[in-house]
């Protein structure tokens, strides 16, 4: 330990701590979790030299407000919006120094939904089945952060990046979801057509566990018409499709079965942008390149 700290003055909306996940668990029913937008956490954390999969803190629409104990070094990046460090704004995936009694506050976010908090030296709790993550759907982890924590950061590592800021794109007006065809795609009349010729938009009824979509109603075939599927093992991008004919996208937090068909899958290098749609947003499913 370094006696360095995080306070919560405020932890906004929703903020929690996130790292890689805990994969090698769903034989017991446990996901593997984590950042729901991994290579926002990812970059983050290389911008503080910290392992990759250090623990830090994903805030959901902006809000969160620290105070530093002790001289901290920290990054942002995914979701962007105002952020000022005490009364100065500052930037995103930017290195950020922080001497000891100085404040960070992130406004609401203006692109994206989860911005991600990177400290060097990582957010430093106990671990549970080998990963720092709160799992909001199987109640692993620590506790959402709340106002009066003071969050323990590690030892910092040795050696510093070579850059202190990372150009990022600004997002899309429409985020592109690349998919691949799902085990049980002939359940439904031409259904990847059909997905990528939908015009989709995210529901307020979206979290952590899946992205849910409205748009025209996908229909099965005469032949699948009411017919019930046992439960089988989901993976993170699933896009399954419920009796209302409505497409629900699974995220990080995902169950490990689900009993509804499974058109499509969306591609592994995309789940970062399933992580930041916000509720309203237009989404557009496209043909899924081979990719990392």
């Amino acid at each position: 330990m370094t006696g360095a700290a995080l306070e919560v003055i405020d932890p906004g909306l929703l903020t929690l701590v996130e790292d890689l996940g805990r994969p090698g668990w769903a034989h017991v029913g446990v996901g593997r979790s984590g950042a729901a937008d991994a290579g926002a956490l990812r970059l983050a954390n290389r911008l503080v030299a910290n392992d990759e999969g250090a623990a830090g803190l994903e805030v959901l629409l902006g809000g969160l407000r620290l105070r530093a104990v002790g001289d901290v070094t920290v990054a942002l990046a995914g979701a962007r919006g105002p952020t000022w460090l005490d009364d100065r704004p500052v930037g995103h995936e930017a290195v950020l120094e922080l001497r000891s009694g100085a404040e960070l506050r992130l406004g609401t976010v203006t692109s994206g939904l989860r911005t991600y908090v990177a400290v060097r030296g990582g957010i430093d709790v106990p671990s549970v089945l080998g990963s720092r993550s709160t799992d909001q759907l199987a109640g692993l982890g620590p506790d959402p952060v709340r106002a009066g924590d003071v969050l323990a950061v590690g030892p910092a590592p040795a050696g510093w990046p070579v850059v202190d800021l990372a150009p990022v794109p600004a997002p899309p007006d429409r985020v592109e979801l690349p998919v691949v065809r799902g085990p049980h795609a002939d359940w439904f009349e031409d259904v990847l057509s059909r997905l990528q010729a939908g015009d989709w938009r995210v529901t307020p009824a979206t979290s952590r566990v899946a992205v849910r979509l409205t748009g025209p109603a996908l229909a099965r075939t005469p032949d699948h018409a009411g017919r019930e599927l046992p439960s089988e093992g989901l993976v993170l991008g699933a896009v399954q499709v419920p009796p209302d004919g409505q497409p629900v996208v699974f995220g990080v937090d995902h169950p490990v079965t689900g009993g509804y068909p499974v058109v499509a899958v969306v591609r592994r290098y995309a789940h970062g942008r399933l992580a930041q749609v916000r509720p309203g947003d237009r989404v557009s499913f496209v043909h899924g390149r081979a990719s990392v």
